[in-house]
């Protein structure tokens, strides 16, 4: 008879696309109130790759990728994309948004994205929410899938994926050692189904708790 497995606990990541700094600065002071400490912020690099925000956000506009050091079970995902949503309403303005965050997870094969948007190759969590598999690793890189956002697809954030699965790596062996595989295991389960309580898959649109 088989058995379910718990997964390995990944690396949340954010794409934070900002258009006011003191408010990119708020967003990341939030969220680390919640999550932790990041442990990885890359260089700032221009968004031009669509105008699609230009009317909310304004014609300047960056992005960074950033990572937390606490490593937290995948399921958490559906969650996460509320907490952020919340945020960046906050953070707006008469105008619209200034700041937009995608979140998700990277491990070591892939990387992986919150969105609220349907589409084909997605797939539904609940609540209106869908994970969106954008990279997968291969041959000593990411390989951005052909959905992928034009700035993941690129190239831009490359090195910067990988220096954060080399992070990721070495916390997941420190995971491994800091307690027995049947306490990881009832970790992951106990999470799993506080989630599932808060977040019930086809009820109302949530309020996170964290």
């Amino acid at each position: 008879m088989a058995h379910c497995l718990p997964p390995d606990p990944v690396k949340y990541l954010v794409a934070v696309l900002w258009a006011d700094a003191g408010c990119r600065d708020e967003a990341m002071r939030l969220m680390e109130s919640v999550w932790g400490s990041v442990d990885y912020v890359s260089a700032d690099r221009l968004f031009d790759v669509t105008t699609y925000y230009r009317a909310e956000m304004g014609t300047t506009l960056y992005r960074r990728l950033i990572a937390f050091a606490t490593l937290y079970s995948p399921v958490h995902l559906l969650a996460a994309k509320y907490f952020t949503c919340r945020l960046e309403q906050l953070l707006a303005r008469s105008a619209g948004r200034t700041v937009n965050l995608d979140i998700g997870y990277l491990d070591h094969n892939k990387v992986v994205l919150a969105s609220l948007k349907p589409a084909g190759q997605k797939i539904y969590l609940g609540a209106g929410i869908y994970a969106d598999l954008i990279a997968r690793y291969k041959a000593g890189t990411y390989r951005p899938m052909e959905w992928a956002f034009l700035d993941f697809k690129d190239g831009r954030y490359d090195a910067d994926l990988l220096a954060i699965r080399q992070l990721y790596l070495r916390q997941l062996r420190q995971w491994r050692c800091a307690a027995p595989p049947d306490s990881q295991a009832a970790a992951v389960e106990s999470q799993a189904r506080l989630l599932a309580a808060l977040y019930p898959p086809e009820g109302p649109c949530p309020r996170p708790v964290f």
